[in-house]
């Protein structure tokens, strides 16, 4: 149990630290990794939307990936599995977006912005806290997705291949690509430097199963407070390394990237919490669960990327002006739907339990 605390604090803390580096070398401020970011993004290379400054395809991405198949490889970890409600995965991480970008960042990026002295972002954590509060309940009352059952292994490896494609795109043809030319998608580090950012954060999630979502859940509803440890090394370590570097700015007012709105910045957090809950993971860790062969973290994630393209294509993500009508529309519609979807999952279960 030490060792695996240990394992979780220096996860945070590496992590911090190679997110403020990110940061000196080229990605946007406070946004050294953030998991809604930057798969919109990539989104925006790949041509599913048409915001112009928010088009790059992330090596981070691709790097979380293929950092946690390798290690759950060698680990012999890797198991392909599938089958546990895909389609409900699939729109909880649809909404799940929709909240990441009414907020303007995944948990990850919430934490990175806290240690960049943002206020707006504890507002947020209050948000997310509330939203694993009402997730929490959910599983309290038998909410479950069930099980994955073992599939061929290939399968697993499909999505894992699909990250090496686009490496492929990224170094040698980017010209079938869009990349931004002013804004944060203009705004990048190295793609070697990126991409090993990103194998060395997937590969040390992977060992500690680090989730932002756990922190919060396993000291609630377990007393196990050991990835709360990780959660607050991470922001601890990225304020020290802030501070060292200059970039600590506390604040509400000229963020980077963010905006004021206490409200829709708290309730676009509820929703990334609530949703996150029922996945069973954040999106960090739905991204790492998809390189160890997970295939219904796999469609969570591709639910993220619609989600991303939906959100800028009809106007639904925010920006640093604040969030739209449109945005406000659809975070309310998303935890209308996702305690709708936890509400008929309980009563199934219980359902099944009386039979």
């Amino acid at each position: 149990m030490k060792d695996n605390k240990l394992t979780i604090v220096l996860t945070g803390g590496i992590i911090a630290v190679m997110a403020v580096l990110l940061v000196k070398f080229g990605n946007p401020a406070n946004m050294g990794f953030c998991i809604a970011c930057f798969i919109r993004d990539t989104a925006g290379a790949l041509k599913l939307h048409n915001a112009e400054i928010v088009q790059y395809l992330r090596p981070e991405i691709i790097g979380l990936v293929l950092g946690s198949t390798v290690i759950a490889i060698g680990k012999k970890e890797f198991a392909a599995r599938t089958g546990s409600n895909p389609m409900i995965r699939f729109i909880l991480g649809f909404f799940v977006m929709v909240g990441a970008l009414m907020f303007l960042g995944c948990p990850l990026r919430m934490m990175l912005r806290i240690g960049g002295g943002d206020l707006n972002a504890l507002v947020g954590l209050a948000g997310f806290i509330v939203g694993i509060g009402i997730g929490i309940f959910a599983l309290n009352k038998g909410f479950s997705l069930n099980r994955a059952y073992k599939v061929a292994s290939a399968e697993g490896y499909v999505f894992p291949a699909v990250q090496i494609a686009f490496l492929i795109l990224l170094v040698a043809v980017p010209s079938l690509l869009i990349f931004s030319a002013e804004g944060p998608g203009s705004m990048h580090a190295p793609v070697v430097m990126s991409l090993a950012a990103g194998l060395i954060g997937g590969a040390l999630a992977q060992r500690a199963r680090f989730c932002t979502v756990a922190g919060i859940r396993d000291s609630i509803l377990f007393k196990d407070f050991s990835m709360l440890y990780g959660f607050i090394a991470l922001i601890a370590v990225t304020i020290i390394v802030n501070l060292i570097f200059g970039y600590f700015n506390p604040g509400f007012e000229a963020q980077p990237v963010a905006h004021t709105d206490g409200l829709w910045n708290f309730l676009g957090m509820v929703l990334v919490g609530f949703g996150s809950v029922l996945l069973g993971g954040c999106p960090l860790r739905q991204l790492i669960l998809s390189g160890e062969g997970n295939i219904d973290s796999v469609i969570t994630v591709i639910g993220m990327f619609l989600g991303a393209a939906f959100c800028h294509n009809l106007g639904l993500a925010s920006s640093t002006e604040g969030p739209t009508l449109n945005g406000q529309i659809a975070v309310i519609l998303g935890l209308i739907v996702t305690a709708v979807i936890a509400a008929v999952n309980i009563c199934g279960n219980r359902k099944k339990g009386n039979a």
